[in-house]
């Protein structure tokens, strides 16, 4: 029997509205979604709760996007992350994806882009939990 599994996203962005306006219609289009306010409270909420994408904002006060993305990468490897740069700056997207996002978006990013995004990278997160189950069944059949 195979379950299918709901995409857990987390929005992290010092804008207040944009993360509740977006939390919102991620709800209405029927996805698991929680917010952030800061790189730290990213990391904090990653301990306790299963997140397979975080929509990340380059630019925040105290922990910046890239250093959050590769703190998240070193301790959960498994998160997909698309960073969010309001300024269109092409070095930070480019530093971002070379630190290990999975994508990257401009703001002012629309629903529908955070939702193809974010369909792409759970679909490469999904694919790479199989490969880790068959390599993990492969193993015990040989013992």
């Amino acid at each position: 029997m195979v379950t299918m599994v709901k995409m857990r996203i987390m929005l992290v962005d010092d804008e207040e509205r944009f993360v509740q306006t977006m939390q919102k219609m991620l709800i209405k289009h029927g996805y698991d979604a929680m917010t952030a306010s800061s790189g730290e409270e990213c990391l904090k909420k990653l301990e306790d709760e299963l997140v397979h994408v975080v929509i990340l904002d380059v630019k925040m006060p105290g922990m910046g996007g890239v250093a959050t993305l590769k703190k998240i990468k070193q301790l959960y490897p498994m998160v997909e992350v698309i960073m969010l740069t309001g300024h269109g700056t092409a070095e930070s997207a480019v530093e971002g994806l070379k630190a290990g996002a999975t994508d990257y978006l401009t703001k002012p990013a629309n629903v529908d882009d955070i939702v193809a995004k974010a369909e792409d990278a759970f679909k490469r997160h999904l694919a790479i939990e199989e490969k880790i189950r068959l390599v993990e069944a492969m193993k015990q059949s040989h013992i």
